[in-house]
Formats: C-alpha cells, structure tokens, sequence
C-alpha cells in the first residue's frame, strides 16, 4: 500500500542519513587527522552507530509482518552479528574501542549500507538504476566477508580483556555449581559467523543472480 511504501521509504531514508553521516565523519576525520583519528572512531561516532544498528532491528520485523519480502533468516543473521560485536563486544570494553579494527569494521558497515539504503529509496519510488543495482548486489559479495573476518578479528582482540576483567561470566554458588566462562562463549560464537558467512554469501549470490537479471531484461525491453 501507499501508506507501506511511504514508511519504508522514511525508515530507509532515516538510515541512509545515519549512515552518511558516519561516512563522511570518518573520511573527513582521516584527511584532517590521519592516523590519528582512527583511535577514537567509536568515541565520536559510536552513539549514532549504535542508534542505527538498534534502529535496523525492525527489518527483522518488516519481514515477519511481511511489508518486505527478503528472506528473513539471512537479514536476522547479519543484524544479530552486528548487534553482538556492537553491544556485546565492543561496547562493553572499553579497551577495544581505541583499537584500529573498530574503524574499519565501522567503515565496512557504512560503505554497505550507504549503497543499500540508496538503493532501497530509489526502488520504493520505481527507479530501477541499473548500476546501482548492480553496485548493491556486487559489493556486499566483496565486502561482506571482509567484515566477517574484521568481526572475528575484533572478538579476538577482545578475548584477554574479557578474561581479565571477567565480563558477562557468570559463576552460580552450591548448590547449582554451575558457571559461564563468557571467553568460550565468543571462542563458539566464531564458529558460528563462519558457518552463517557461507549461507549468506550463498544468499546473496541467489540475489545477485535474481535482481540483475530483472534488471537486464528490463533495460533489453527499453
């Protein structure tokens, strides 16, 4: 409905702002300061990312209610991935915050989603932009799995910091003798990524295929 389609458009709309906004943030903090501004990356531009990631939760719900017709298992994996590392991750400890692998994680995340929330918006109005579209459907093949890899690179660098302080391990007292040792919990949560990387690249290949061919057909008929 029209009423859909206009939410959708502001909710894409509202993403694509954030998005840029973090962007350009981070290239103009790079020509302005060099190396040094990678340090702090999630000091300056964390809370928008955060409100942007949160704020991404309810394409998960889009799906379900069936306003978007993406495969929801796909879209549920590459959210949850981002809202683990954020919050769980890198939020939490501050140490890994400075670390140059935020900045590029950040930097990932953006240039996807700059590109897709473009898309999206053109395609709620009927614009069929042929190299964008092939842009949206070629680069995340590229640069998705690179963002896996700077995922689990950030987990890892985390790992002595959760050790340390203990974060999220949980030890119950007797009679119940039972306990969570949070480091072994990131140490499977990668193997998880890994194993959902390979599903959703294989997704995004099905994609690819499907979207470019709509739209080479499309401009052969023109």
């Amino acid at each position: 409905s029209f009423a859909m389609n206009t939410y959708l458009f502001v909710y894409d709309l509202m993403q694509f702002c954030g998005h840029s906004w973090i962007f350009t943030n981070m290239i103009i903090r790079f020509l302005s300061f060099g190396k040094d501004s990678l340090a702090d990356t999630f000091y300056s531009i964390g809370l928008v990312m955060r409100l942007c990631q949160l704020l991404s939760v309810l394409e998960i719900l889009h799906i379900l209610i069936g306003i978007d017709k993406s495969r929801l298992f796909p879209r549920f994996l590459q959210i949850t991935e981002r809202i683990i590392v954020l919050f769980v991750v890198i939020n939490s400890q501050e140490e890994v915050q400075g670390k140059y692998i935020v900045c590029v994680l950040f930097f990932l995340w953006n240039l996807l989603d700059v590109v897709r929330y473009t898309y999206n918006m053109l395609a709620r109005t009927g614009i069929d932009y042929l190299p964008l579209t092939w842009l949206n459907f070629s680069l995340c093949i590229l640069l998705y799995p690179l963002s896996v890899l700077a995922k689990a690179f950030a987990i890892c660098v985390s790992l002595p910091y959760f050790e340390s302080f203990g974060t999220y391990s949980i030890e119950l007292p007797c009679p119940f003798a039972f306990s969570i040792y949070f480091p072994y919990v990131l140490k499977m949560y990668l193997l998880v990524l890994f194993i959902g990387m390979c599903f959703i690249i294989q997704n995004l290949f099905s994609e690819r295929k499907a979207h470019l061919g709509t739209s080479n057909i499309k401009k052969k008929r023109s």
